[in-house]
């Protein structure tokens, strides 16, 4: 059945490291154990990556931690949509293999990194998660000092488990959590902003898995407010073996309502208007992009990320399990459209 929803708490994979049960959860449902994995280290890849948008200041930020086995890599975004401008900075360092002791589940664990350029660390406790980072060369020694809250009560979210076919002991596990409220502080340069929880949200996307080289994916994400409701979206597709359910979710006061497929309808010029259209006509969006995030990365031609994360307004047309149908306008999210080989 498309979109099989696993419900059963069991090991995430078998004895041989093949993915025990492929499909869509609500949340953590299987046990992800690094030591299971049937694979060498340096094809294991772990991630933790925020995103904060403040429809309070038409700003956002952005967070990554992860382990990609060869590479250690830490990046932070600011992005200031008055302007249209952004940036993003990081750090790397070789063959982490696990040194980061990257969390094997959301619900608790915390993130650590600090070296001499940056501070950054997530925090999960009592049913928040807290992001603070300190990076005093940030922009050239402007600075960004962050402190925000995410508040994350226990809600569907979107949990993933993909194969792939042309490798058995490959997976990607992935929980993607939407509509946490933010509130804190961002000081960037000589500016401080302070979140609202009735206007300000972000997201997590959380990742661990093995993964082989070469592979092109395509993921959206919102969250915000419409019409006095708590309304979010998870959309993409592009890798591994996928007919066991697909990750496109509407949350809705903290319920994910599933749908289909979905395409993104993308010109070369990723600053032109993208369309969105599902097979089963529940997610139906207009997207005006503000900023292209396009980060390229490349360590000896080896390692390679090239991202086009594109911010921008959303109108549309979302259908709730029910038929109800939600319609946004101007909607503060991100698509993007990402390459990698690593």
């Amino acid at each position: 059945m498309r979109n099989h929803e696993v419900t059963q708490r069991n090991p995430l994979l078998n004895s041989d490291g093949t993915l025990r049960e492929p499909g869509w959860s609500r949340q953590l449902v299987q046990i992800y154990d690094r030591e299971k994995i049937k694979k060498r280290k340096t094809r294991i890849k772990e991630w933790d990556y925020y995103s904060v948008i403040s429809n309070k200041h038409n700003i956002a930020v952005c967070f990554t931690v992860s382990d990609l086995g060869y590479l250690e890599l830490e990046s932070v975004s600011f992005l200031d949509f008055n302007t249209a401008t952004e940036h993003t900075q990081g750090n790397m360092a070789p063959f982490p293999m696990g040194k980061l002791n990257m969390p094997s589940t959301s619900k608790e664990g915390n993130v650590y990194v600090k070296n001499k350029k940056l501070a950054l660390e997530f925090i999960v406790k009592d049913n928040k998660r807290y992001i603070r980072c300190d990076f005093p060369s940030f922009d050239d020694g402007k600075g960004l000092k962050v402190n925000i809250v995410l508040d994350n009560p226990d809600e569907d979210t979107m949990v993933i488990a993909t194969p792939w076919a042309e490798d058995k002991k490959a997976f990607y596990y992935n929980q993607k959590i939407n509509c946490m409220r933010a509130s804190g502080k961002v000081k960037y340069g000589d500016r401080e902003y302070e979140f609202c929880p009735d206007t300000d949200f972000g997201g997590l996307d959380w990742g661990r898995g093995v993964w082989t080289y070469d592979n092109v994916w395509y993921w959206g994400s919102g969250s915000g407010m419409v019409d006095g409701h708590r309304f979010g979206f998870n959309i993409g597709y592009g890798f591994g073996d996928t007919s066991a359910a697909s990750e496109n979710v509407i949350f809705y006061d903290g319920v994910a309502h599933k749908f289909d497929d979905v395409v993104f309808n993308i010109s070369d010029n990723f600053t032109d208007d993208w369309t969105f259209k599902s097979s089963d006509g529940r997610f139906e969006m207009e997207f005006s992009p503000i900023i292209d995030r396009n980060d390229y990365t490349s360590a000896a031609n080896i390692i390679v990320t090239d991202q086009h994360q594109v911010f921008g307004r959303m109108t549309g047309k979302a259908v709730l399990d029910d038929g109800t149908e939600i319609y946004i306008k101007d909607f503060l999210c991100f698509a993007e459209k990402v390459h990698n080989k690593y």
